[in-house]
Parts: C-alpha cells; structure tokens; sequence
C-alpha cells in the first residue's frame, strides 16, 4: 500500500518519473492490464499517470478495432498527452497453431495492421510466430521459420510504402534468440526487426542476456518483466515475477539494453505465474530443442544453479485478477523507477 500511495503522489505532483536524459524511453504494454476491460482511451490516461513515454498496444483488442475514425481519436488522446503509441497484431506464420485464418491470409492481416500502424501514428506492428506448441510437430520450427518469413515478404512492399517495420516478439516459448535472428534475415531486415522480450527466452531454455546480445542489433522495441528459475527435482522451475523478485539479474540486463538498444523502448509487461517445469532430463523433453547448442544451455543451467524456490504471491484468481494486475504493474514501475533508474 504505501509504494502504491508513493507512486500516486509522484504522479499527482507531477515529477517526472523518467530522467530527461533516459538513454531509452519508458514504456507500458497493455497487456500488463488485460483484465481491466478498458477502452484506449482510458488505459492512455492511466499510463499518462506514470509519465508513459510508450504506450505499446501489443494486441488489436485493446485499441478497441482498426476502424480509421476511432483510431484517429486514439492517435489524438495520445498526443494530447504526449504518449507515442505502438500497435500490433498476433501470429503471422500459417502454419502455426496460433494463426487465426478466420482473419484472412497472413498478408492480408499483415498489410491492414500496417494500414492502421499509419493511422495511428505506430513506427511498428508488433507480431509473433506462435508459442512453444510449435516447437513439435509434423512441421519443425525451422519450418515454421520458413512459413513466416515468407508471410512477411509478402508484406514487404506494403510495410516499406508505409515506413512501418514489422517487429516479430520472442514469443510464449516459441523462438530462441539465434532462431528469431535467422527468421529477421530471411524475411528481410530491411522492414522486419524484433520485439524483445526479457521473459520468453526462459520458456526456450534460455539465458535473456543472451537473447538481448543476440538481437540487439534488430531491437525495434521490447517486453520487460523480471523472473525466477531454480531447480526442482522434476527439473528446472521458471517462475515469472514483479520486476526485482526474480533471479535472471534485471539489473544487469536493463543495463545492457540501455547500452545496446539507446533510445528503443523499454517496455514492462508484467506477467506473473505459477512456476513451469522443465523437465530436461527427460530424453523426449529434447524433442523441441536438438539444435540448442551445450554452451547455451550451460548458460541457463547456471541461473537455476543460482536460484531459489520463489515464495511470492500466487498468480490472482478470476474475480481478483484485475485489481492484482494493477498492483503487480505499479510495484514494477516503481521498481524500475527508482532502481533502475529507467
């Protein structure tokens, strides 16, 4: 409660909560408070609050639609407040179990978010391939890769007309950095970047600091959120948490993407979990991951060496979920506020 009145006060006295010399600007993504049931208009003015620089809605839903008259009046609240926005849509790989064809063809829903990226006064669409469910199956990731990449080609004319890149997330376990950084250079990183995300990378038994060197040079924009992982007998628990509980060292890594990704967005979204196990000394667990080189995955051995169960708060249950979803939100601003100096 009282890190709740501290930021209210902050915000009511208006000081600025992100340096005038921030070497990257402060962001939100709505998806940190996808239970309020807001429209765009209202989740502008409660980020405006916290002195947002960027308001990332990473789905469509939370715009409120693509319509162009309703999307002129969001772009116009935001600039009232002094918000950039970021838009984007969900998967754009048709072979993915994420993909919804209901919506149209892959272009076809790549090219009207990139029309409404224009509207709305986004440098972006943010998309993804799919989630960890893809990793097996008939059709490899690598193939799915393929399948992607040829889906944003397609695009291509459209996303360069418009100057609109299309930055594809690390997403729910589906990539890991080296996989993302080859499906940017088939599909043309000319108009494709990434969308890095700072919890994804331990769903692929991964270590985020190396997913962040990895991408870096393609970082268009990001997802933040802290987490921890530690052993378990059945393997390695990852847990993700409120910025500052976990163990990945977020310290370290807001430093890096300062020092490599200047002037990008540095986005929270915050998520918190039960822990997910990883049963890695299962042989078929290696189904999904044969080309994961040893010294990668030593990398996120070593976290889970270093780590301990977590003992915070339980993920909310449905009647509480949006009150917890705020709570989780405002102590991770402050965190990153005040110690991380973001």
């Amino acid at each position: 409660m009282r890190r709740r009145i501290f930021l209210a006060a902050t915000a009511a006295a208006g000081t600025p909560a992100v340096a005038a010399n921030a070497p990257v600007r402060f962001g939100i993504d709505l998806f940190s408070i996808r239970s309020q049931n807001w429209t765009p208009f209202q989740f502008l003015d409660y980020c405006a609050k916290w002195n947002t620089q960027v308001v990332h809605f990473s789905e469509i839903r939370f715009i409120g639609g693509l319509e162009t008259a309703h999307l002129k009046a969001v772009r116009a609240h935001a600039e009232k407040l002094g918000i950039a926005l970021e838009i984007g849509m969900r998967s754009i790989c048709p072979s993915s179990k994420s993909f919804d064809a209901s919506q149209g063809t892959a272009v076809e829903q790549i090219e009207r978010t990139i029309d409404a990226a224009v509207t709305v006064g986004s440098p972006i669409v943010r998309a993804f391939l799919g989630t960890m469910a893809d990793r097996t199956g008939p059709i490899p990731i690598e193939g799915h890769i393929e399948n992607a990449a040829k889906a944003l080609r397609g695009a291509r004319a459209k996303a360069l007309d418009a100057n609109v890149k299309i930055a594809i997330e690390n997403h729910a376990g589906d990539m890991q950095g080296r996989e993302l950084k080859t499906l940017v250079e088939q599909a043309g990183k000319d108009f494709v970047g990434v969308c890095l995300d700072s919890g994804n990378p331990l769903w692929t038994i991964e270590d985020p600091l190396l997913t962040l060197e990895t991408l870096a040079p393609y970082v268009l924009t990001s997802h933040v959120r802290d987490t921890a992982v530690w052993r378990e007998k059945e393997g390695i628990a990852v847990k993700w948490v409120r910025m500052g509980e976990g163990n990945i060292g977020i310290g370290r890594y807001a430093e890096r993407f300062q020092e490599l990704c200047a002037g990008r967005p540095f986005s929270l979204e915050v998520i918190v979990t039960q822990p997910r196990i990883y049963a890695w000394k299962d042989a078929k667990f290696w189904d999904a991951y044969r080309n994961t080189p040893a010294w990668e995955f030593a990398r996120f051995l070593a976290l889970a060496d270093a780590g301990e169960p977590h003992k915070g708060l339980k993920p909310p249950g449905k009647e509480e979920a949006a009150s917890r979803e705020i709570e989780d939100l405002e102590a991770s601003i402050d965190y990153s506020h005040k110690v991380l100096k973001i």
